[in-house]
């Protein structure tokens, strides 16, 4: 997998660089924002990891430009910690979103997911965790081969979470999908959604291992619990 790294920091590079050859991956880097989205028409990465404090363009502007012509993974890679931050670049099109400093075994477990989400949204409608199989062709849910009963908006909610597996969604973002605006406020509505679903489908709902909340910012369904 070919990974696109946009970062000013020549030391963190250098140190991506060895760390993700030495795990497989092909890195390509960039300096700058400019860089980086003329790279990524050139090398066509398999994900981007961008820093947001970028000379030339920020990591906003890159991860706008790129949304324009790919749906390659992006993951934000900065040292910015402040929850709006966060918001405003999962919003922009970022699939994740991992603050500095961090361990290198929590980056290379985000790569993978997002590594598997590219490349199960080619064409497969299953998405199974647990013993939960979701078909998104047929929007039926089965739990240990039984059929289970949902809602039209709990339906709505864990369809938009089951085509982004791995990734975080924001509330934000789930409130345009399930009620059609970005105006909707959630006044504890996906929260109690959220509670249902994991009633429904999680071993125990009290301590969930797949359908998980990101304090502050969303949602996150993740197939290996």
């Amino acid at each position: 997998m070919k990974i696109l790294v946009a970062d000013d920091d020549p030391q963190l590079v250098r140190a991506l660089r060895i760390t993700l050859a030495a795990h497989g991956y092909t890195v390509v880097a960039a300096p700058d924002g400019a860089a980086a989205i003329a790279l990524a028409a050139k090398e066509h990465p398999d994900v981007v990891m961008v820093d947001l404090g970028m000379p030339r363009l920020d990591g906003m502007r890159v991860i706008e430009a790129l949304r324009g012509w790919t749906d390659a993974p992006i993951i934000v890679v900065s040292g910015r910690t402040g929850s709006a931050d966060k918001v405003d670049a999962l919003d922009a099109g970022a699939d994740d979103y991992v603050t500095k400093p961090f361990q290198i075994d929590e980056l290379l477990a985000r790569l993978r997911a997002l590594g598997r989400r590219a490349a199960s949204s080619v064409s497969d409608p299953l998405v199974a965790f647990g013993d939960v199989e979701i078909d998104l062709a047929t929007k039926t849910v089965r739990r240990g081969g039984q059929p289970v009963h949902l809602t039209p908006t709990e339906w709505r909610m864990l369809e938009f979470l089951a085509r982004n597996p791995g990734s975080l969604v924001t509330r934000q973002t789930l409130l345009k999908e399930i009620w059609g605006t970005d105006q909707v406020s959630d006044s504890g509505y996906l929260r109690l959604y959220m509670s249902q679903l994991r009633k429904k489908l999680e071993v125990s709902p009290s301590m969930p291992v797949h359908l998980l909340t990101e304090q502050g910012m969303g949602y996150r369904l993740v197939l290996d619990g």
